[in-house]
């Protein structure tokens, strides 16, 4: 199927047409769907993921723009963080506290890592300043809390591309940053 007969079926999606609905789900499915077990890995929990990501389409099919980008690319982005924040919700599971308590404390560092960790922090915030606020902030709660790009758009206000972009150079200037 033709990326302007996706985006179509997602436009009328957002107008509350099932047939629509349908079809989209059967062109896109297989696709979202190999996402989705790529990512978790397990069959069971990528078909209750694909469920809840067609869940989502329907609610955001209107906020989609044809002009903002592919629709594929914007299926697959929903799939995607949808699987990654299915990750992060896992909770550990234990069967015996004492076990957990006798697990080695791999997190403890010799004095010497401790300083170089101490040191690249310092530089990562030295870099982080020379950031606009807005971009260091977006940097900030994407990659350090955890928010999808979508969560960040709409918490700044912006559009979704606008959030994309601000990300991508910032992350292009950190990196320079962090080479001198």
């Amino acid at each position: 199927m033709q990326a302007t007969e996706i985006a179509s079926l997602i436009n009328r999606v957002g107008m509350g047409d099932r047939s629509a609905f349908v079809s989209l789900y059967q062109a896109t499915s297989p696709k979202l769907f190999a996402i989705c077990l790529k990512i978790l890995r397990d069959r069971t929990e990528a078909e209750e993921a694909l469920q809840e990501i067609y869940i989502k389409v329907w609610q955001r099919a209107r906020t989609f723009a044809a002009s903002a980008g592919k629709p594929a690319t914007w299926l697959a982005a929903i799939a995607r963080n949808h699987a990654i924040d299915t990750i992060r919700a896992r909770k550990p599971i234990t069967d015996d506290i004492e076990e957990a308590y006798d697990l080695a404390d791999e997190s403890t560092r010799d004095p010497e890592q401790q300083i170089v960790l101490a040191d690249e922090g310092r530089r990562i915030e030295d870099c982080m300043r020379e950031l606009e606020t807005v971009h260091a902030q977006a940097v900030r709660r994407a990659y350090v809390e955890g928010l999808s790009y979508l969560e960040l758009a709409e918490e700044l206000h912006v559009p979704l591309n606008t959030v994309r972009t601000w990300l991508r150079r910032s992350l292009l200037k950190l990196r320079e940053c962090m080479q001198r």
